[in-house]
This record gives structure tokens, sequence and C-alpha cells, in this order.
């Protein structure tokens, strides 16, 4: 994982780092003599999470950024953002589609404190393929405001979570797993969040090859796999059926969906290393969550006590 923090109150200095850190842009301010500027960043190579507090007024343009990109406002406004065939203005609490990645932007911050989000395209298209291999067009999402209020608090409680549990955390490198499910679980949330062109519906195809066979084998597939990223397009065409095909026969056979499952699955695997070890040489709650892809050591103990009756801490003193 990669951070760094950037601090300046020299306006020309703040556009040099902008423009290294995103991409090309000219920054304008209505106030010089305020300019102060503030960035932290945690990035992981297909998503990054930024927050930014600036306390003047500044004009932007930006060019493509190759990236999706997200925005949540803590403080302050964003005026009079567009992109093609948008433009609107968002204050605090909102989260958005700042923009597309292909596709440049403009606006003006108004002495705000918020949060950028990152993402790569291609992280989308993993979480959202239709078909074995590479999809035959990437996925877009096909409107900058999330489709309801609940969806725009579910995105924010990921970015955060991203942001304070796993790109934040001192060891996340040593647990690729974790950064791996939490990267799924923000594409999730975003296709989740926004309008978009995912194709999601089962063929008659789909249909067929949704059989207990399918099952059987994802299930084995997962259960070998647990202790690497993996992704739910990885597991279709290990087993040579279309995402679709693998989504179908998990809720028809087992009513949950393959991300859920490889969730039980980790959950089990973590259950058998706390019975396994013990305090005594070095074992600790959180260092088996993390190895099985849990970043959040008290979601973690909340599932695991509805999985098993007792927390996670007693399994492993006991």
């Amino acid at each position: 994982m990669d951070s760094l923090l950037f601090e300046s109150d020299d306006l020309a200095v703040t556009e040099d780092f902008l423009c290294r850190a995103y991409a090309d842009m000219r920054i304008g301010s209505a106030t010089p003599t305020a300019s102060r500027a503030r960035v932290r960043r945690d990035s992981a190579p297909s998503i990054s999470v930024d927050e930014l507090d600036l306390n003047f007024e500044m004009s932007y343009s930006v060019s493509p950024l190759g990236r999706i990109c997200l925005c949540v406002v803590h403080e302050g406004t964003v005026q009079d953002h567009a992109f093609r065939g948008v433009q609107d203005a968002f204050g605090p609490g909102d989260a958005v589609l700042f923009a597309p990645h292909d596709e440049p932007y403009s606006g003006r911050i108004g002495s705000a404190r918020y949060n950028i989000t990152m993402i790569d395209p291609g992280l989308l298209d993993q979480v959202a393929a239709t078909e074995r291999g590479p999809l035959r067009e990437s996925v877009r999402l096909t409107g900058h405001r999330p489709v309801s209020q609940a969806a725009a608090d579910r995105l924010k409680s990921t970015i955060f979570h991203l942001r304070d549990h796993v790109l934040a955390a001192p060891d996340a490198e040593a647990h690729p797993v974790m950064v791996s499910a939490a990267g799924q679980l923000l594409a999730a949330s975003v296709l989740a969040a926004f309008p978009n062109t995912a194709r999601t519906d089962p063929t008659a195809q789909d249909r067929t090859d949704a059989h207990s066979a399918t099952l059987r084998r994802a299930v084995a597939y997962i259960d070998d796999h647990a202790d690497q990223p993996l992704t739910v397009a990885a597991v279709a065409d290990a087993v040579h059926v279309t995402v679709r095909a693998l989504q179908y026969a998990f809720r028809r056979h087992l009513d949950t969906t393959p991300l859920a499952y490889l969730q039980r699955a980790r959950l089990a695997h973590a259950h058998r290393d706390l019975l396994a070890a013990h305090p005594r040489d070095g074992a600790t709650v959180a260092g088996i969550a993390a190895r099985w892809g849990f970043a959040h050591p008290g979601r973690f103990a909340a599932r695991y006590r509805a999985a098993y009756g007792t927390s996670p801490a007693t399994t492993l003193r006991d």
C-alpha cells in the first residue's frame, strides 16, 4: 500500500501537486491570500482514497483521469461542476460520481473538505462481468447521482471502511486477501449505487448451466482458494460457466451469492485457525481475521458470534 501527505499554502505548488496526483489541470483562486491545502492519500493498485482540505475558493479544469472518480463532500461546496451532459452543485453529505474515467470536467471548490475515491474501471468489469473472459464492452455508469439515499449511505460507509480499516492499516500489504475483498466490495457498492450498463439477468444457457454439478465445482474451488484474492469472474472461469450462470446456481441451490459464500468460507477458515492457535504463540484475533480478508475486527467479531455463538477471542483463549 502507498500513502502520502501533502500540505502547502503556495497555490503554484498546490497546482503542481494536483497535476501530478490526478491529471493535467489548471486551478485559479479568488482568495489568493488564503491558499492552504492539505491532501492525504492511501492507495492500492486499483483504488485510491484521498481526503482533501482546501481553505480557499478554487476553480478547476481537469483532463480525463483514466479512473472513475467519486466525491463525498464533508464541508463546503462544489459549484458549477460539469462534464459532458451534466452540470450540478454538491454540498455536505453528497456522494456523487465526480467524473467518468474518460471525461474531462470542471467546476469550483468553495473552501471545502471532501473525499475523492478513484477506481480502475477494470475493477467494475471484474465484479460485473457477464461472459467468460473479457467483456465485449466495459461497464459504464450512466448517472452521476446515486439511485437512492440508502444506496448513497452504503457507498459512503464502504468508502470510509476502505479508508480507515484497509488502506490505512500499517500491515495491509501483508494481507492481499483483505485488500482484494475490500476492493471488490467497493466496486459492488458503486454498481449498486449508480445506474449502469451491466447486464445481470441469466440467459437460457445460463439457466441450463446452473445445475448442482456447477455449484459443487464452484464451492470446491472457493474452499480451496479462499486464502487468495478471488473475484466472481475468476470462479466462473474456473468452472467454465458465465458469471450469470454461477450467480444463478448459488441463488437456485443455496439461496445466496458467490461472494456471500466466499465470506462464509473465509469465516470457517478463520474459525479453524482460531481453534488451532494459542495466544502464547503470538496469535491474535485481528491477525487471523486479516489473514482471511476481514479488515474490521468489530464486524468480524459480530459475524463470528452470529455463526458460532461465541466471540473469536473466547475461541482463541479456550
